[in-house]
């Protein structure tokens, strides 16, 4: 029986044709698309600085995808939020929200911005940006788990509504991020949203390090199955140096491609793998890289959302399909459900309840 592969999708609003550009209810039907397909997730973008031109929308991540969830029931929303100007605080308290708002469904890319653009349009600094993003993550982690599972009491007839002996300072002091806590939103139905970050070979290694320490998915750059299998395997080395389970480590291979909505090989977005044609050979090539490399799936970036798609869900996914390497249905509920990752156990659990 061959193994499953995990399958994602880039909406980052725009596809990548300047003249594409999505209002909220285009990507709701986008999104809702990539769901009658069963895939795992989509990663819609965000960026800091204005856009270049007026081709582009730059509407929040998280706003957008917070509109999408109750029109959604299965599929996985991931935001792109940067790490860089913004404070982990807010940052976590949205994601918290999200995951609560779509019953279990949200998650991280985490990303940081580098430009001087990005930096003026809000009025900050370059710092060390990834050593950061690192904080950032880890002040997150522990705020999703300041608060005990049942920390909610909705007590009617005492009128309260949360029981603070289960809630717990973070008091995380780093070079970055000094956050005391507890969070504001209650502990997010998945636990902690699986925090997801794009990687390559050349990248630094506090990115790599980043990916190692607290990444749940990979998305990993790679221009050949050799470059990916070693790639991988010291991703899951470096995980097991960190004391992480390298088996809980998801690693998808960012795939542009082009089915037949765009213009070409000059169209398509940056990644390393490419491919142009018809979607039962990119099935081919996506189970030869899955077999030989030991990924666990393909995170596909469109040249057209609007054109590729569709061809993605009733062109690719059933090609999968026969080949079993692909679900037939979702199988869970939540984010973490698709991506076979338990809910983690909180970070205050304890055997005995408090006193009430």
């Amino acid at each position: 029986m061959p193994r499953e592969l995990h399958l994602s999708i880039e909406l980052d609003g725009i596809g990548h044709l300047p003249a594409e550009s999505l209002d909220t209810a285009h990507r709701t039907d986008l999104i809702s698309l990539a769901e009658q397909g069963a895939l795992d997730f989509v990663t819609v973008g965000d960026w800091l600085a204005p856009p270049l031109d007026d081709s582009a929308d730059r509407l929040d991540a998280v706003a957008v995808l917070a509109r999408v969830a109750p029109l959604t029931s299965r599929i996985g929303l991931v935001p792109r939020v940067t790490t860089t100007h913004t404070y982990p605080f807010r940052t976590s308290s949205a994601l918290a929200a999200l995951d609560h708002v779509s019953e279990g469904r949200a998650g991280w890319l985490v990303d940081v911005s580098s430009t001087e653009a990005e930096a003026l349009a809000v009025g900050g600094r370059g710092v060390e940006l990834w050593a950061e993003a690192a904080d950032a993550a880890e002040v997150a982690i522990r705020l999703w788990g300041s608060w005990e599972d049942d920390a909610e009491t909705r007590d009617a007839a005492t009128g309260r509504f949360i029981d603070r002996d289960w809630l717990h300072h973070i008091d995380f002091e780093g070079p970055h991020v000094p956050v005391r806590g507890p969070s504001n939103v209650p502990r997010p139905p998945q636990g902690r949203p699986p925090i997801a970050v794009a990687l390559d070979v050349h990248d630094s290694d506090g990115q790599w390090e980043l990916a190692a320490s607290h990444a749940d998915v990979v998305l990993l750059d790679a221009d050949q199955p050799s470059t990916a299998w070693l790639a991988r395997g010291a991703l899951l080395r470096r995980a097991a140096d960190a004391g992480r389970d390298p088996e809980a480590l998801r690693v998808l291979v960012r795939a542009a491609v082009d089915l037949g909505g765009g213009t070409g090989p000059g169209a398509l977005p940056p990644a390393e793998l490419r491919f142009t044609g018809a979607a039962a050979d990119l099935a081919a090539l996506l189970a030869d890289w899955h077999e030989t490399t030991g990924v666990d799936g393909f995170h596909l970036l469109p040249t057209s959302a609007s054109a590729d798609l569709p061809a993605v869900v009733h062109d690719l996914v059933p090609a999968l399909r026969e080949r079993g390497l692909f679900r037939a249905d979702y199988t869970g509920r939540t984010l973490r459900d698709h991506l076979g990752l338990p809910r983690p156990a909180g970070r205050y659990y304890r055997d005995t309840e408090p006193a009430r």
